[in-house]
């Protein structure tokens, strides 16, 4: 599974991706994660508004910090895809 977190640096760009990261421990799920800083490629994804989240190329959220349920419940749909 690969993800990425689109955000250049904001403070709730910095919390989903450490989220993520604590999601993938707790889940024990084996994920690539790439933060992505770069508007172009942000762009690329059609997201306007950071953060967001993009799972298999897929984007999954954006504009805001889920909760850590939520987030747990978008990962765990995408992990055996």
């Amino acid at each position: 599974m690969d993800i990425k977190v689109l955000g250049m640096g904001c403070a709730n760009c910095e919390k989903l991706e450490r989220m993520v990261f604590n999601a993938l421990a707790e889940l024990n799920i084996d994920a690539n994660v790439q933060k992505v800083q770069d508007i172009p490629e942000i762009m690329k994804y059609g997201v306007m508004s950071t953060p967001g989240l993009v799972i298999n190329e897929k984007v999954v959220l954006s504009g805001r910090v889920p909760s850590k349920a939520e987030l747990e419940k978008i990962i765990l749909e995408h992990a055996n895809q």
